[in-house]
């Protein structure tokens, strides 16, 4: 008879934050056969020769250990010591075990490994979520997209439409997500994207590289800088240390190769992929004028200097182009973008240097140097500018007579060096500090010349700009964070982060506390609060001298929840939670407008315009999430949120916000049908979003979009309603496994309604439906 580790518990549903230094804990408790917590016994991790006695409660923590597969060893009364089979540790997310101990006299030289799960760093309390890589891949809708998947999560929502993977938390812009690969952190992680904007079309990063996905959503600890609603971590995996390998995908993103190897006889790895769109080999308009060409690079190598120090290099760019409007052959007069000619390209990189070193007994540290660029050209001509084109005119002789109403050709570079120190000092427990100091080199070459029609002014071609200039910008942040056990069921963690935002001659301290109590064995209550900045992204800066007096505006974060342990695979939580805003910035002229109700768009001169930090807002919500993690033949998750979000403009009248979305519910899940086929599905359904309707006699008469301003965000859209498939089925080609895929979005083909346009051509309102049935396919094979 054995003894037994079997670990406990699935998925927290507040799964949280990789750790700021990279590294991975093996905790749990030991307890004998009655159930009792066993005191004084030493639980080692072999392969790093670090240990733990436990205590009282039986608890043991391991803590900074590489990322990687470790044997734990238990020592007996009788110095007897029985090993594990090996237990992953990953980096930044907690393996938690329970030994249970069977009353034998006698015991075999073996400890039988049952289950695993990855809970969250103690000093993460609330609204936070890990996804599997095998989650993004493999599930329905999600595109083998990050950011798409994480729409599936709770209070989690859609931008403007499908074509857009923008990402709403909890009723705020999508411009308040902060975005990390591998310890840096990255401007925006997709294609298609520009300077006032955090979404894109698809995502930069190839989802066969991703280790872990961490997600907050809300009251994240002192580490993380400068946005006010999210957190989205990506550790990516190392390369294999044993064997060259490659691998060939072809998706929604295109098609791609994956190439990796040893280095030194595994003392290190490196892996590379490279993908590139492919419908332009096919076809030059599907659709709307053109076709995406995006081309994607992702790269990371690892090498072990010593057993103390490891440094890793990751890469993230990409560079893609697109041509929208009228085209021979796409000649639909009652779209709005057929009144246009779009062209766009543009290019982004990411590249960071990590050091890591263990201290030994008493913490480690990290060692981080970043530098990002990115680059976008843009042109965009009004057909329709100066009155109507003759009928029957050239689509060529139309484009060549129309006046370019916005054009870009402008850049921003971010340099960045960081360190994080995680300590272990007698009457501190976990003690976590560090700093970081930045460098922005924005320049800006961008003109509207005749200004905007904004559907805001009765008065067309306001806010004419043209601007010409380059900077240097600075910001450095400081922070410290204390985490403590007080018993065996009180945890809490206190700190603040310090930060000054040269540019705009601002320094702000940001206070963060959390606090967990495990009520039972099953049950924990937890709460959280945090002060949170954000300074308005340089562009908005730099466009209109009014724009130079903003200052950094706040969110204060209010959560508290239960946590449920239902089974050893599945838990649910229940959270509320409350966010307000104070010193959004605001339009200077249009009374009801606040930049918090816009983001969402490829259309950056919409985005525009002279602003001040009056704003307020709030937003409050209950979420209910469940989840069941994969074992043997499925897995799913189910949300349901509810929420009310309210901002307010320079009238300082709260009206609700345009991504506001008062009832959501998510349904995603998987099914093994056998060990060759699988069945993936994923259902939503949001309540409509906020919209302003055009005042119809004015609109008409001067044939153009106008707000009737007395109702500001006073109506909704027709509720939404999708529902995703996707079918696996995995073949054996030379020995190796090829996975083929089908699938579709929304496969009842509903007319979702992502808003309203006004067709200056038509002179009528018309309605933008969303991606009706969409047809998917993709490989993978492993060679």
């Amino acid at each position: 008879m054995g003894v037994v580790l079997v670990f406990l518990c699935l998925l927290i549903t507040s799964l949280t934050a990789q750790d700021t230094t990279g590294v991975a804990t093996l905790a749990g408790r030991l307890l004998d056969a009655e159930q009792a917590p066993v005191a004084g016994r030493r639980v080692c991790a072999l392969e790093a020769q670090r240990c733990d006695t436990t205590r009282e409660d039986g608890s043991f923590r391991i803590a900074d250990l590489r990322p990687g597969s470790y044997t734990l060893i238990v020592t007996l009364d009788n110095n007897q010591e029985l090993k594990s089979e090996q237990v992953e540790a990953r980096a930044g997310v907690e393996a938690s075990v329970l030994i249970t101990l069977p009353k034998i006299t006698a015991v075999e030289q073996s400890i039988t490994v049952t289950d695993r799960v990855f809970l969250p760093p103690e000093e993460v309390k609330n609204s936070g979520y890990l996804v599997g890589q095998r989650e993004i891949f493999k599930s329905a809708g999600a595109l083998q997209d990050v950011s798409r998947y994480v729409q599936t999560l709770p209070g989690i929502a859609i931008g403007s439409d499908d074509f857009r993977n923008d990402i709403i938390v909890r009723g705020g812009s999508p411009l308040e997500n902060l975005f990390i690969v591998d310890n840096i952190e990255i401007p925006n992680i997709n294609a298609f994207a520009n300077f006032a904007s955090a979404g894109g079309t698809v995502a930069l990063l190839d989802a066969a590289l991703i280790q872990d996905v961490t997600f907050l959503t809300g009251g994240y600890p002192a580490p993380f800088i400068n946005r006010t609603s999210g957190v989205l971590q990506i550790a990516q995996r190392e390369g294999d240390r044993e064997q060259f390998r490659g691998r060939a995908t072809l998706g929604f993103a295109g098609a791609g190769t994956i190439l990796e190897g040893p280095i030194r006889k595994g003392k290190g790895s490196w892996v590379t992929s490279i993908r590139r769109s492919f419908l332009d080999f096919f076809t030059n308009n599907i659709g709307f004028g053109g076709v995406p060409v995006a081309y994607t690079y992702n790269a990371k190598v690892l090498y072990d200097f010593s057993p103390k120090d490891r440094l890793w290099i990751a890469n993230v760019s990409g560079n893609d182009r697109i041509r929208l409007g009228l085209a021979e052959g796409n000649t639909d007069l009652t779209q709005e973008i057929n009144n246009f000619d779009i062209r766009y390209n543009g290019w982004r990189s990411a590249t960071g240097l990590n050091w890591q070193r263990l201290l030994g007994e008493r913490g480690v540290s990290l060692l981080g140097l970043t530098h990002s660029e990115a680059r976008i050209r843009s042109n965009v001509k009004d057909l329709v500018r100066f009155g109507l084109p003759p009928p029957n005119q050239p689509v060529a002789e139309q484009i060549a007579n129309a006046p370019t109403v916005f054009r870009e050709s402008s850049a921003e570079g971010e340099s960045t060096v960081k360190y994080d120190l995680t300590a272990y000092l007698p009457g501190f427990d976990k003690l976590q500090t560090g700093g970081s100091f930045k460098i922005f080199r924005p320049a800006y070459n961008t003109a509207s010349p005749f200004g905007r029609d904004t559907p805001f002014s009765l008065v067309p071609g306001v806010n004419r700009f043209a601007v010409n200039t380059s900077f240097l910008a600075y910001q450095s942040g400081l922070y410290f964070q204390n985490t403590r056990n007080f018993g065996g069921r009180i945890n809490l963690t206190w700190g603040g982060r310090f930060d000054n935002y040269q540019y705009v001659s601002s320094s702000r301290f940001s206070p963060r506390v959390g606090l967990s109590y495990r009520i039972n064995e099953r049950m924990s209550w937890r709460a959280s609060y945090g002060a949170y900045f954000q300074q308005p992204f340089f562009l908005f800066l730099a466009v209109f001298p009014e724009n130079r007096g903003l200052i950094p505006w706040r969110a204060d974060h209010y959560v508290t929840g239960l946590l449920y342990t239902i089974s050893s695979s599945v838990r649910m939580s229940a959270e509320v939670y409350q966010k307000d805003y104070k010193d959004y910035p605001v339009s200077l002229q249009f009374p009801t407008l606040s930049l918090a109700n816009v983001g969402d768009t490829f259309d950056v001169s919409s985005l525009l315009f002279p602003l001040t930090s009056a704003g307020r807002g709030r937003v409050r919500g209950l979420e209910i999430f469940i989840e069941k993690r994969f074992s043997e033949k499925w897995f799913g998750q189910a949300n349901f949120s509810r929420q009310r979000a309210r901002q307010a403009g320079l009238d300082g009248i709260p009206r609700p916000a345009s991504f506001e979305y008062p009832y959501i519910f998510n349904l995603v899940g998987g099914y093994r049908i056998t060990p060759k086929w699988e069945l993936s599905l994923r259902t939503a359904y949001l309540t409509g979003r906020p919209f302003t309707p055009f005042n119809l006699v004015e609109s008409a008469r001067q044939r153009r979009p106008i707000f009737d301003l007395s109702q500001v965000n006073a109506l909704r859209l027709p509720d939404y309603f999708r529902l995703d498939m996707r079918l696996d089925r995995t073949f054996t080609v030379r020995g190796k496994p090829l996975l083929v895929f089908f699938g579709a979005q929304n496969v009842t083909n509903r007319k979702n309604i992502a808003g309203f346009t006004w067709n200056r051509r038509t002179n009528q309102q018309i309605a933008n439906e969303q991606l009706g049935l969409f047809p998917l396919v993709g490989l993978d094979w492993r060679f």
